[in-house]
């Protein structure tokens, strides 16, 4: 892609040059095609850069009479009434034809034979395209205003994509070239007023840069570059026009030879020769710049299809089983932009193609493209204006207003505090160390501490938890949740499970309805409430479910459990409750074990942990043995907590001054379609952590929120009453100032259009009559969906249900190549989108996995056999 630091700088004159020296280099067994393409033009038809390139070219071949011929095309695909009319010389009224104010399809279509020494060998071909054109030479938005002819962004990348792909179909055993010019300055808006820079970003094709040789061009090419490289536009080499002020030594200091800089010769004023003595004294410097293209190129080729091999020999990928990960299931991410990964496909002819991030790039992303560049900028700032700073007892900007950010927002009407920390997982860890600290003031354990009553005592602290929980993957935040396949000997050799977990009910939409599940526990027939069923999502989140039967059904058993559990007085204390507000577990938990015949040997004391999945298969073999019963039984899949369950279970523990965490790590910032989904439940905790989509996902920072009640509980005269936690990172510049710009974008309903005017909730992303039909697939076990999340548990039985069921795989495979990426959970899989995503991209998601369904359910299920 051809860029140029300002308008007027020469972008054609090089396009033409480069041209010129790669089709004249031609032979018969190397023929060689050339693509010019421009999206983009103003002045249109009379100041045609397409048109010039072609004529240039056909009249540099018709003076030097190459040995070889030359057929050369130029095109006009879409102009405005105002250049359509000037092309076809009819006056729209006077003629009868409709005006629609949009853009005319263009019968305009030139093609040339330039004949070489060999007449009938064809060594070279030339196709020249301009897209869209407006009559008058002016920046192309502004154009649009005052022609018509409104042209969206999407619109035009599917054109030049089309073109892209269309100009290199026919091609076989020729060099392809393609380059595409812009429009004036790198920064200088297209028809929408989208920056070029941000327009074109989804292909990320490699830049050459025309700088600016005149007075005052040094600091227009550097801000160019800079740009460019902002938006992660690999730049591959600047050239610019020698108008003998040495600008080019300047830039080659500046870039430290990191990018070669060319110089050409000055352009002639006197233009009688029509440049043939220029573009022949220049074809040296356009040599060169073909051979750098070439070069890097092959460079980025060799890299990119080298880079499975490599991963497998180097990386140690988390949550991965590398034997079950061939070579070419690697998927190699070029790039990212807004919510599509850029993915190099090697057995496609070593194309990019693009992938919606369905995973959300592990739960964190949320950022679209324009809130991409405006992170990117405001951590370049702070890194240039801060680097890296201690955080104890200072203060510096993004640290104080992230802070102030949090504590309006999801902190609001209860948290005082914000302390930082690095991770989610470390952020649950400070929130286990202040709840047990509360719960030692207020139960008058840090008294008798402090008094000396507690001499020969041993004090324990349990959690309270779900089964199902999962709060990161440090050892102490591991304790406080359910054992698991993560929790296992194996894996937490150190694991005892420091917690009382409890079984939940769950929600779920199966046959277009949504449905209530209960534990065994409430099972029992005097609790069981006769309506099972809801009608709608807001039914399920309606406060006046309090004092329904079932929620009198739910207090009854919390308080029967909390009962047991802390009324004795008695060590281990309850001394927190966690849990993720509006929760929705996308993994597989072990739910109950036995083991009635299975002969493992030394193993048998940790396969329980191990193997949190139904095997059906009598004859399947671990470590050989083989088992002749069904060893484990496991809640496999994908659960929606019931929130009116979450909401008694937090008004009891507060009633009983347990201290309540929160965890929303995952939950917070709009995940689920609300800032803090402590809204969902309509209760607060006493502290609550947060992380990924805090930043937009794009760096790593983790904040635990507390009251004021929960700080007074550390305050004293010793040091060692203090918080005795801290991060080498804790509150970095960047992280904060990543939090800032996307805590302001996602609530804002003029960043954010999926923001209701009042800020406060999210409209409904994904369309519910196809996710109704989804749920009545018969490969549909149950579907979640909420706020940016989709998910979905699909029918599977015996060794295809768990955690490390294939069963999902073929499908997933088929859905990559649709342009989705995803990773299953066993059986189940998932949609996540961002708070910005539209609707629309949302919908295009669900018929794709509806018709992934459908195919899936045709073809032979695939099954690979898990050996440990």
């Amino acid at each position: 892609m051809i860029w140029g630091s300002n308008t007027g700088v020469g972008k054609t004159l090089v396009s033409t040059g480069l041209a010129t020296s790669i089709l004249s280099s031609s032979c018969s067994e190397k023929q060689v095609k050339f693509n010019y393409i421009k999206p983009v033009q103003t002045g249109f038809p009379l100041d045609s850069d397409s048109r010039f390139v072609y004529r240039k070219i056909s009249e540099f071949f018709v003076n030097r009479k190459p040995e070889f011929s030359l057929l050369a095309s130029n095109q006009g695909l879409k102009a405005s009434v105002p250049a359509w009319k000037e092309i076809s010389g009819v006056d729209l009224e006077s003629e009868g034809v409709e005006n629609s104010g949009g853009l005319k399809d263009l019968c305009w279509y030139e093609e040339r034979r330039i004949e070489g020494i060999e007449k009938d060998s064809l060594g070279a071909q030339l196709v020249c395209k301009t897209i869209c054109g407006w009559k008058e030479a002016i920046s192309p938005h502004l154009a649009v205003q005052r022609e018509g002819g409104d042209v969206e962004d999407s619109w035009l990348l599917d054109s030049l994509q089309k073109n892209l792909v269309d100009g290199g179909n026919d091609d076989d055993g020729k060099r392809f070239w393609t380059v595409v010019e812009t429009a004036g300055g790198v920064a200088s808006p297209g028809p929408s007023g989208s920056l070029q820079c941000d327009l074109y970003r989804p292909f990320r094709l490699p830049a050459i840069l025309v700088g600016d040789g005149r007075l005052g061009g040094i600091s227009g090419t550097i801000s160019a570059y800079e740009s460019l490289k902002l938006r992660g536009y690999d730049v591959a080499a600047i050239i610019i026009e020698d108008h003998g002020l040495l600008n080019e030594e300047s830039l080659i200091s500046y870039l430290r030879n990191r990018v070669p800089v060319l110089v050409l010769p000055s352009v002639p004023r006197d233009q009688s020769n029509n440049l043939m003595e220029w573009f022949d004294e220049s074809q040296n410097v356009f040599k060169s710049l073909s051979e750098i293209m070439q070069s890097s190129y092959s460079e980025r080729l060799r890299r990119l299809q080298n880079m499975p091999k490599k991963a497998q020999n180097i990386f140690w990928w988390p949550f991965t089983q590398h034997g079950l990960v061939p070579e070419e299931n690697v998927t190699v991410i070029d790039s990212r932009c807004g919510e599509n990964f850029a993915v190099h496909k090697a057995k496609n002819h070593d194309l990019i193609t693009q992938q919606f991030d369905a995973c959300a790039s592990w739960w964190t992303q949320g950022p679209d493209a324009t809130l991409q560049v405006e992170l990117a900028r405001d951590m370049g700032y702070s890194a240039a204006r801060f680097g890296h700073v201690m955080f104890p007892e200072n203060v510096y900007e993004p640290a104080l207003r992230c802070a102030e950010l949090l504590l309006e927002g999801v902190g609001r009407g209860w948290a005082s505090r914000t302390f930082f920390s690095d991770n989610g997982s470390s952020a649950i860890e400070i929130a286990l160390k202040m709840a047990f600290r509360k719960f030692s003031s207020d139960h008058g354990i840090l008294l008798d501490l402090c008094n000396g009553n507690m001499v020969g005592k041993h004090i324990e602290f349990k959690v309270l938890a779900l089964n199902g929980s999962y709060h990161g993957d440090t050892l102490g935040a591991m304790e406080a949740q359910a054992p698991s396949s993560y929790t296992g000997f194996l894996q937490q050799p150190w694991y005892r499970g420091r917690g009382v977990f409890l079984d939940p009910p769950t929600v779920f939409i199966h046959s277009r309805t949504w449905n209530l599940s209960l534990p065994k526990a409430l099972q029992f027939d005097e609790r069981k409430p006769v309506n099972m069923t809801f009608s709608s999502q807001s039914e399920l989140f309606c406060g006046t479910r309090d004092v329904s039967d079932l929620g009198r059904s739910y207090s009854a058993y919390i308080s029967e459990q909390l009962s047991q559990l802390v009324e004795s007085g008695s060590s281990p204390h309850i001394g927190a409750l966690i849990l993720e507000p509006g929760k929705i577990a996308l993994y597989f938990c072990l739910h109950e074990c036995h083991f009635s015949t299975i002969k493992v040997g030394t193993v048998d004391s940790f396969l329980e942990h191990q193997f949190p999945f139904h095997f059906s298969d009598p004859s399947l073999s671990i470590y050989g043995i083989k088992g002749e019963d069904k060893v484990i039984h496991a809640a496999g899949g994908m659960h929606m907590i019931d929130p009116l369950f979450q909401r008694i279970l937090v008004n009891e523990c507060q009633s009983r001054r347990i201290p309540v965490i929160f965890d929303e790590v995952f939950t917070g910032f709009w995940r689920l379609g609300i800032e803090s989904a402590a809204g969902l439940l309509g209760c607060l905790p006493d502290i609550a952590c947060y992380g990924k989509l805090m930043t937009g996902g794009m760096i790593p920072l983790a904040a635990t929120l507390a009251s004021d009640a929960v700080f007074n509980a550390f305050k004293g005269d010793s040091k060692l009453m203090a918080l005795l936690h801290g991060h080498s990172y804790s509150a970095h510049a960047m992280g904060c100032t990543a939090a800032v710009k996307a805590i302001q974008w996602f609530k804002d309903p003029l960043t954010n259009l999926n923001i209701t005017s009042e800020g406060r909730q999210m409209r409904e992303l994904w369309d519910a009559e196809l996710a109704s039909q989804i749920s009545a697939h018969p490969g549909v076990k149950r579907v979640v969906m909420l706020g940016t999340l989709f998910a979905l548990e699909l029918e599977a039985q015996g060794s295809d249900v768990g955690y490390a069921s294939m069963y999902a795989i073929s499908l997933l495979r088929s859905l990559r190549e649709d342009g989705i990426y995803m990773r299953p959970l066993g059986n189940v899989i998932y949609l996540m989108c961002g708070p910005c995503t539209s609707p629309r991209i949302c919908a295009e998601l669900l018929n794709k996995l509806y018709r992934g369904l459908q195919e899936f359910d045709q073809t032979k299920k695939e099954r690979m056999q898990y050996f440990c």
